[in-house]
């Protein structure tokens, strides 16, 4: 900061507010415009394409400058939030005019990509996340909060869980104390959160839990559920501070804390939700061809965003789905209905993302009116809901009696409220008679000039006098020259023009003074009261909040309803048995993408703990066995959300851990192959899977050699069925055709495969899953339909022919023929080891060790 800069009045106070703010793009409010500085400058004129320039003159001549006007705000902010920054605006916190000197100035929030309830930034069906973490040891305080919404919740976890968890809630910042930064920088590495630092003693058990009890005014954090998890009361402590200090404690839409639970939902961690392409493709990384793009037909934002929660979350107990599923049949049967309470949401709006604009003083009166008509929906959706609905009758009578704030609002709001609030116009005639005494005053404008014109014409007889305003000069009486000997004394010169005079009289500046006052008393009296209104509205936000979960529920319920019906969907039956059965299953989101004409291939599955546990699918590659195995997760997952299915009959032992390996990507950035990626997810499976889990795996081994992938496939298999706490119900998809053998092996596992039909040297992928195991490769079939060139293909059907005849055409046990091939394989890497340390390393030069290695490669054949 130079010399020059610290003399500048107008600087001084940008950079005594920029010290408090240094990790901030300060948008520092001069007049009109919101200016930056220096190096905020430089990369917001980067970040929004304005203009780079410096003062005209003066002591901060040198100082770089971009700046956009005070109202351009909203479609600026979001592309400074995307960029990853942190904004802090400073306002001018006094009338100019009544300012002695530099007009006082203090930032009034700090936006950053979590607290943000800006529309141009947030995405209305999603959530907007932000995380707080407290480490103890091998465990943590997990927090997450959407201010948008006011949805808070925390946890105690693992902090091998925080990953997966950050991917669940698809969290977009996080807060950290400042004394576990770089252990906690070390865990979020490759994440590319946005992360902000807190003082490490928010973290503190005593301040935390004052925090806590402070916030939400009570006693003790016993309602919250969270009395003996000081880990998760810190963390969510920490969420509290983080955003009370940015937004200077607007945040009274924060209403309730809960503990988020870990029992009652199905376990899905990260890979099976990326490997099901749940929310996101694998191949194109966006929602197209996704189960969420399939199911999602709500027509409210929050139902959107339940939906997807719910998803995140199935559930596990039977009469919880089955009270969802009773929903959804109640609208299934009953179109008509389903009919009126989709027109009724249709015309609903997002009542907790406004909230959060009245607690942040960002709501408009037309956010407020939103609100109200709102409100004033839900008397009329429980007239329409009979007895007979008795599910849906259930939900409704739950709601809270928001009447009196609906009717308040709609007392107070116009009906068509103007967009610009600065001239008021928004709150209704009749509301207060002080403002409609000053509304009559302002009104009556017209009229009184028409009747002052007329009386003056009169008085001096000028037919041509004008009485008239500007808002350069205010009210004036003008006169041609012609006439200007008529104009009496008591006239007085106001401007001068080429062909008449402007005067005032004593009577005409007491009138304008009374109409500019009155202006100013309605302006200021409608921002009192709008004001009044939203402090109103906030102490009922509890039970607004409540409302606005029942209206997302009904959404999903009606929804999911219209959905079976659109696709064909049926009722899953849903027990606590071992049982998983589905009768012409279908992929909901394949077969959605299928052209007109098309059919999908139905297929069924039958799993159970005598003798049908593990099912061993071969078959081809391409010929749908990836897809069978996503079809049935998916499934499950609809049922247990509480959807109906695509499929004729389903009966579904309820399922309380879904895993899938699933397709394969390395993670070349993260430093993982294949193989590493397959063994890490397996790895997961194998140790977090019990009896009543649900275990989809496809091609394990690839990424290594054929007897290596094969050896580890098997050996997985026998794990899965032999291992007694474990014993999960398994679909295993292979291409290692040896595994057929294994299955006969193990009492309660089966073989199935895909059939295929051969014309000749042609083939047909039937897309049918049957009972037993393949006993073809197809793989040159396979290969001549992704188009090999055909001096290829004829190449390797020869050396097809050639070992064909090689092998015995006995069935192979892979259980025997396994074990001396790893045992070659442990001698050379014993012998190669050995070579190695045999080397001294210290004592080589450059050249000899390249000759070494060179010798190493030739022995080993490497």
């Amino acid at each position: 900061m130079s010399s020059a800069v610290q003399t500048t009045p107008v600087m001084k106070q940008f950079w005594e507010a920029k010290k408090k703010h240094p990790d901030s793009i300060m948008l520092f409010r001069m007049g009109d415009f919101y200016e930056t500085f220096d190096k905020d400058a430089i990369l917001t004129s980067e970040i929004l394409g304005i203009a780079l320039t410096k003062r005209a003159n003066g002591a901060a001549s040198a100082v770089p400058l971009a700046g956009f006007p005070y109202h351009s705000l909203e479609q600026h902010l979001h592309k400074l939030l995307r960029a990853g920054h942190r904004i802090a605006i400073c306002e001018q916190v006094e009338d100019p005019k009544l300012a002695k000197g530099i007009v006082k100035r203090e930032v009034v929030e700090v936006l950053s990509p979590g607290t943000a309830i800006s529309d141009r930034y947030l995405d209305k069906n999603e959530n907007n996340f932000l995380c707080s973490i407290v480490l103890d040891k091998e465990n943590c305080g997990f927090s997450v909060l959407d201010h948008s919404t006011g949805e808070f919740q925390t946890c105690l976890r693992k902090k091998s869980e925080l990953l997966t968890l950050l991917k669940k809630f698809s969290v977009t910042e996080v807060i950290i104390p400042e004394d576990q930064e770089n252990e906690l920088r070390t865990i979020l590495d490759d994440t590319n959160i946005f992360i902000s630092l807190i003082p490490d003693w928010c973290r503190n058990y005593t301040t935390a839990h004052d925090t806590i009890t402070s916030f939400f005014n009570v006693s003790s954090v016993k309602g919250f559920g969270i009395a003996e998890n000081p880990l998760a009361i810190s963390a969510a402590a920490c969420a509290i501070y983080y955003v009370d200090q940015n937004y200077k404690g607007r945040i009274q839409h924060i209403t309730s804390l809960s503990l988020m639970k870990r029992d009652g939902v199905m376990g899905l961690d990260s890979f099976t939700i990326r490997n099901l392409e749940i929310f996101q493709s694998l191949s194109n990384q966006g929602v197209h061809g996704t189960l969420i793009k399939v199911i999602d037909k709500t027509v409210t934002s929050s139902g959107s965003r339940l939906l997807k929660n719910w998803i995140r979350e199935p559930l596990i107990d039977k009469k919880q789905i089955n009270s969802r599923l009773n929903r959804v049949e109640e609208f299934y049967k009953d179109q008509s209905l389903l009919k009126n309470i989709i027109d009724i949401l249709k015309e609903m709006s997002d009542m907790e993302r406004i909230l959060a604009k009245i607690a942040s003083e960002k709501a408009s009166p037309i956010d407020i009116l939103n609100l109200g008509i709102t409100l004033k929906k839900i008397p009329v959706i429980k007239e329409i809901i009979s007895k007979k609905n008795k599910s849906i009758l259930v939900l409704i009578n739950s709601f809270d009696n928001t009447d009196s704030i609906a009717d308040s609002i709609m007392d107070h709001i116009h009906n068509e409220p103007p967009i610009n609030t600065k001239k008021g116009g928004y709150i209704r005639d009749g509301f207060s008679n002080k403002l409609d005494e000053y509304r009559n005053l302002a009104n009556d404008v017209s009229h009184w000039m028409q009747n002052m014109q007329e009386e003056e014409r009169r008085n001096t007889n000028i037919p041509s006098l004008k009485v008239g305003f500007n808002k350069v000069f205010g009210y004036f009486i003008e006169v041609t020259k012609v006439h200007i000997d008529k104009v009496p004394e008591n006239y007085i010169r106001k401007q001068t023009l080429t062909n008449s005079e402007r005067y005032f009289t004593e009577e005409l500046k007491c009138y304008e003074e009374k109409i500019l006052s009155a202006e100013e008393k309605i302006i200021s009296l409608e921002s009192r009261i709008f004001q009044s209104l939203q402090k109103e509205i906030l102490l009922n936000a509890k039970r607004i909040q409540h409302n606005a979960k029942i209206i997302s529920r009904l959404d999903v319920a009606s929804s999911l309803a219209s959905l079976a019906i659109l696709k064909n969907y049926q009722r899953p039956i849903i027990n606590n048995s071992y049982d998983l059965r589905i009768v012409d299953g279908r992929h909901p989101v394949v077969e959605d993408l299928l052209s007109v004409g098309d059919d999908f291939i139905p297929n069924d599955v039958s799993l159970n703990r005598d003798n049908l546990q593990i099912a061993i699918v071969t078959g081809p590659n391409m010929s749908g066995k990836s897809t069978y195995l996503r079809q049935i997760g998916i499934l499950v997952i609809m049922a247990q959300i509480g959807s109906f299915i695509p499929a004729n009959y389903a009966e579904i032992g309820i399922i309380d851990k879904l895993f899938t390996r699933v397709g394969a990507s390395d993670n070349l950035a993260g430093g993982e192959s294949t193989f590493l990626v397959e063994m890490n997810e397996t790895a997961n499976i194998l140790n977090n899977a019990t009896s009543k889990s649900l275990i989809l795996l496809d091609e394990i081994g690839r990424g290594t050699s054929t007897y290596d992938g094969l050896s580890i496939a098997w050996a997985v298999t026998e794990y899965i069925h032999n291992h007694e706490e474990l014993q999960a119900k398994t679909i295993f998809a292979t291409h290692y055709h040896e595994l057929v053998s294994l299955a006969k092996q193990l009492p309660r596992a089966i073989n199935l495969n895909v059939d295929v039909k051969e014309f000749g040297d042609k083939i047909v992928f039937l897309k049918k899953i049957i009972e037993g195991g393949a006993n073809k490769s197809y793989g040159i079939h396979v290969a001549e339909m992704a188009g090999i060139p055909n001096t290829v293909i004829s190449r390797a059907k020869e050396l097809l022919e050639k070992y064909g005849q090689e092998e015995s055409s006995e069935e192979i046990d892979v259980s025997l023929e396994v074990k001396p091939q790893m045992d070659l394989f442990l001698q050379i890497e014993k012998q190669l080891i050995n070579d190695l340390n045999d080397i001294d390393v210290d004592n080589l030069t450059p050249v000899e060790a390249l000759k070494k290695l060179d010798e190493l490669k030739k022995k080993y054949e490497m």
